[in-house]
């Protein structure tokens, strides 16, 4: 009886061994393609991305290690890229975090027109960028409406494009065209929190403002390490916006990374082109790296 029951034991394990075996071989068949589009379009660029950047140019390829990178560094329109883009990142990258946050706490309450509210921010989601730039041309024009406003109430035109006031211009049109995504994502992150953990607070006497930051906050932890992130993300790619705005040489306070890049990819400079590229993803390496580390000491105590 022992020897009839290992033996049905062997068997099964043989098939249980063999079924798994398929089961890794049709994952692997089904990955394939993922993996090979990942190899072909983002890896193997980079890696060639590095070697431009390590070399003095394409045609003879010889090794010059970090002198491109020092290049890039000593260079007056990379410095001037460099701080533009890190003070709109800076300003547009939490205002469009918390903007986003409160509008998802308001919309979350039973209000008046509130699905009116969701499809007026949700709107630029569905708009072409070139549209949404077409609007914003017609809004900051010198011979625009907001100058025309300005006028009514007595003041004078400005030329917001080809003034310090350009910047600020970009970042209300980036927090517009962003806001709709970030307040969807808080919204359903909002919805997801354990109701009778709420409950629980107010039968302790918890205040709102408690209850929010000690326990919605906990939970919206990783919502907001997203949303941010992707936010971070955007700002570097603004670009687009400030490009059919102003063109590849826009006022001072706009000129970003990607026009810096965008210059070098005209000049043929391939080594600073790909040397700025890198210490780029290394900032954004840097930073995301930070925002998960908060995030992990704030958020560990949360359940998943």
């Amino acid at each position: 009886m022992n020897a009839l029951k290992e033996k049905k034991k062997l068997s099964i394990r043989r098939k249980l061994s063999k079924k798994l075996k398929k089961e890794k071989r049709s994952s692997g068949l089904f990955l394939t393609p993922s993996f090979l589009g990942v190899l072909v379009f983002f890896v193997i660029p980079f890696i060639v991305v590095i070697y431009y950047s390590m070399i003095d140019n394409p045609l003879s390829g010889d090794f010059v290690f970090l002198k491109n990178f020092q290049m890039v560094l000593k260079n007056a329109a990379f410095k001037k890229a460099a701080i533009n883009t890190l003070k709109f990142s800076a300003v547009s990258v939490p205002l469009a975090v918390v903007l986003s946050l409160l509008l998802a706490i308001i919309l979350e309450r039973k209000l008046p027109f509130r699905s009116q509210f969701r499809t007026f921010f949700l709107s630029p989601m569905m708009v072409p960028v070139a549209s949404i730039v077409l609007i914003w041309q017609v809004l900051f024009h010198y011979n625009g409406a907001v100058n025309e406003v300005l006028i009514a109430l007595g003041g004078g035109k400005i030329d917001w494009m080809k003034s310090q006031y350009s910047q600020i211009v970009v970042v209300i049109l980036f927090l517009w065209k962003n806001l709709g995504y970030n307040m969807i994502l808080f919204m359903a992150a909002l919805a997801s929190i354990p109701k009778d953990i709420i409950e629980v607070a107010k039968l302790e006497s918890a205040s709102p403002l408690q209850t929010f930051f000690y326990i919605k906050m906990r939970y919206l932890s990783s919502t907001i390490l997203f949303v941010t992130i992707m936010s971070l993300i955007n700002s570097f790619k603004v670009f687009r916006e400030v490009y059919l705005l102003t063109g590849d040489r826009p006022y001072d306070t706009l000129y970003m990374m990607q026009h810096f890049m965008n210059n070098m990819f005209k000049s043929l400079d391939y080594q600073k082109l790909s040397a700025a590229a890198i210490l780029m993803s290394l900032v954004m390496i840097v930073l995301i790296g930070i925002m998960f580390l908060v995030e992990g000491i704030y958020g560990k105590d949360v359940e998943g």
